[in-house]
């Protein structure tokens, strides 16, 4: 449980797949207790663990998980976030991520984004750019280097 508990602690008790706070208290065996994962399917990749809970796990399974991008924003053709925080953390460098109606919602979604990475990717800090194009407001990703 050693390996667990420092889990937990590193990842601040939050699930890694949904982003929401994982119960110390539950049962390891119960869909909403705590469960070390890793961020990837591949095998070979060297990726710590991270925190998970027991369901989100199981549901993942040994498949690539996706993390949804949240209701409550407007973005249009969102980018597949795991393979955005993979491309950044190998490449490092910017990211457009989305496009958004208004500088109002792009900047919503580049504050989400920035907060969601400081979990999903702890070790590569990130900010975010809203530019303007074509009408429409584009949120970029920008890798800073790594801690």
């Amino acid at each position: 449980m050693s390996l667990l508990h420092d889990v937990a602690e590193r990842d601040g008790w939050r699930c890694w797949v949904c982003d929401e706070p994982v119960d110390p208290d539950k049962s390891v065996n119960d869909q909403q207790g705590p469960s070390v994962d890793s961020r990837t399917a591949d095998r070979k990749a060297k990726v710590a663990e991270r925190l998970a809970h027991r369901g989100c796990n199981s549901r993942k399974g040994a498949v690539k998980v996706s993390i949804d991008w949240p209701d409550r924003l407007y973005v249009v053709e969102p980018a597949p976030l795991i393979a955005v925080a993979s491309r950044l953390e190998r490449k490092g460098g910017r990211e457009m991520v989305g496009r958004c109606p208004t500088r109002q919602d792009a900047e919503e979604a580049a504050d989400w984004l920035v907060d969601r990475f400081s979990r999903l990717v702890p070790e590569l800090p990130m900010t975010a750019d809203v530019e303007s194009g074509g009408g429409q407001f584009l949120v970029v990703l920008v890798a800073g280097r790594r801690r």
